[in-house]
């Protein structure tokens, strides 16, 4: 990490199907071993499985779940005089996005079913109706942080 200068952050290209950067996004973080190809047709067979499931349209979907998973508040820990607290804080919004895709995709990974797709398209779907693990990880970063307010003071 350079001590000089910040990295600079490399401009995303949109995607080549939706032309979405937040879909080129959340490819990347669907990755395996860079097969990114593998990585596209697991979303895009994802999306349409929302279509089907649902008869609205599967990107505005897929944009609603994000936006429901998304956290506003965690818990960063301080070390305050031998103590180390529980301080909550407003989550990024750089963070905010990843910590979304990151829980999102975990909860499909974990859910039963045939296919990562399908999988995926089934955790997006109970995202968009507030339900499913990636909505109850929220809730419960959510929880600890209001649980956590009294050390709000602790925050610089």
């Amino acid at each position: 990490m350079s001590r000089r200068t910040r990295a600079q952050k490399r401009p995303i290209m949109a995607d080549p199907k939706y032309g979405d950067r937040v879909v080129t996004q959340f490819v990347s973080s669907l990755l395996k071993r860079g097969k990114r190809s593998v990585a596209e047709n697991i979303l895009y067979n994802a999306i349409d499985g929302l279509e089907e499931l649902s008869g609205d349209n599967g990107l505005e979907m897929f944009h609603k779940a994000l936006n429901n998973v998304k956290p506003v508040l965690e818990v960063r820990s301080r070390r305050v005089g031998g103590a180390t607290y529980q301080v909550p804080v407003e989550v990024r919004p750089n963070r905010r996005t990843a910590l979304a895709f990151r829980w999102i995709i975990s909860n499909a990974k974990a859910r039963p079913g045939k296919t990562m797709a399908s999988r995926l398209a089934q955790e997006l779907m109970a995202a968009t109706k507030n339900e499913g693990g990636a909505i109850k990880k929220k809730e419960d970063t959510h929880k600890m942080a209001e649980a956590n307010k009294a050390f709000a003071h602790f925050r610089w």
